[in-house]
C-alpha cells in the first residue's frame, strides 16, 4: 500500500479522499456506496474524520478499521485530543496499529460548539495538535499528518505567520505530512507554500479540495471554517441558488480549474473532501486525466 510520504517522494501527486462517520443506519449504506463508486479512482488512501466535539470517536475507529479491512486501501484515521485522556489517546493508537492502520492525521480537534467555540481542557487530556504528534511519535509505526490552514487558523486571528510557525514545531516533532483545510483561492496556497519554504520545511503539503454540490451547506462550511469565498465565486453561485444541477456543474468546474492550478505547482497530493458521495469527484478526476479506472 503507498502511503502519502512514499508518493509524493514518488515525484507523482497523490489522489485521495476524505469520509466522515455517517450518525445512522441509512447514512452508513450511503457511506459504503460512496466507498464502492469511488474504489475505481485506487486512491492512494483515505482519511476517516471525527464529528464536531469528537462526537463520533467510536465511530471512526470502527469505520477505519473495516475500511482497511474491505478495500486493502491504505487509511489516514483521524485522531484529535476532544474528550480523550492521554490514556485514552495512547489505546486509540495501540488499536489503530492491531488494525493495520499505520498512518493518522493529528489533529486538536473541533470544540463541541464548533471551530469558534472556546477551548475546553479535557482533565488529564492534551490542548494542543503538536502534543499529539509526539505522543504518537513515542508510540512508534505512525505515518503522521497534520492539518495546515491556507487561509489561517481560527484561532490564530490573522497572525499567518503564527500558524508557520505552528506547522514547523510538528515537522520538527516527527509530523510526515500535512493536509490543507479547504481553500479556494490559489494565492492561499502559495502564501502557505512560500511561508514554510521561507522557514526551511520539508513537509509534504497535499490540497484539500471541496468539490461544491450545495450553496448552502458550502456558506456554513465557510463559516464554521473561517474560510473565505471568493466574491466572484460568491456571485456564480448567488446566480444559480435555486438551480441544483447547475451548483453542481459550476462547482465541479472551479474545483477541476483549482486542481489544475495545484498539479501545474507540482502539489504533493490532491485531498477531496467528498461529503460521502461520489459522483462530483469522479467527474473531477476525470476531467484531471487521473481517473485510473483500468490502470491497476
Amino acid at each position: 500500500m503507498v502511503m502519502p510520504v512514499e508518493s509524493a517522494k514518488e515525484s507523482r501527486a497523490t489522489l485521495s479522499i476524505e469520509l466522515f462517520p455517517p450518525k445512522d443506519s441509512e447514512g452508513e449504506a450511503k457511506l459504503w456506496h460512496a466507498v464502492d463508486a469511488l474504489k475505481v479512482l485506487h486512491p492512494d488512501f483515505v482519511s476517516v474524520t471525527y464529528g464536531a466535539g469528537g462526537s463520533t470517536r467510536d465511530r471512526t475507529i470502527r469505520i477505519a478499521e473495516e475500511f482497511t479491512t474491505r478495500t486493502g486501501v491504505s487509511t489516514v484515521a483521524h485522531l484529535t485530543c476532544v474528550g480523550s485522556t492521554r490514556e485514552e489517546l495512547v489505546e486509540i493508537l495501540r488499536h489503530y496499529k492491531r488494525a493495520g492502520i499505520s498512518s493518522i492525521l493529528a489533529l486538536r480537534g473541533d470544540p463541541t460548539g464548533g471551530p469558534r467555540a472556546e477551548w475546553v481542557t479535557t482533565p488529564g487530556g492534551l490542548d494542543h495538535a503538536d502534543e499529539l504528534v509526539e505522543l504518537a511519535k513515542s508510540e512508534g509505526g505512525f505515518e503522521i499528518g497534520v492539518a495546515a490552514f491556507p487561509d489561517g487558523h481560527p484561532a490564530s486571528h490573522g497572525d499567518f505567520d503564527q500558524d508557520i510557525d505552528t506547522l514547523i514545531r510538528k515537522e520538527e516533532l516527527g509530523a510526515t505530512f500535512a493536509t490543507t483545510q479547504f481553500f479556494f483561492d490559489i494565492t492561499s496556497y502559495d502564501r502557505l507554500i512560500e511561508g514554510l519554504a521561507k522557514k526551511g520545511s520539508h513537509l509534504p503539503i497535499i490540497a484539500g479540495v471541496l468539490p461544491v454540490t450545495n450553496f448552502k451547506q458550502l456558506t456554513r462550511m465557510a463559516e464554521l471554517t473561517g474560510t473565505p469565498i471568493p466574491e466572484s465565486m460568491l456571485h456564480r453561485f448567488e446566480a444559480i441558488e435555486n438551480d441544483p444541477d447547475a451548483i453542481r456543474k459550476v462547482g465541479i468546474e472551479i474545483a477541476t480549474k483549482l486542481s489544475q492550478d495545484l498539479l501545474e505547482r507540482e502539489v504533493a497530493g490532491l485531498h477531496f473532501y467528498t461529503m460521502n458521495t461520489s459522483a462530483a469527484t469522479l467527474e473531477i478526476a476525470k476531467n484531471l486525466g487521473m481517473d485510473r479506472r483500468g490502470s491497476r
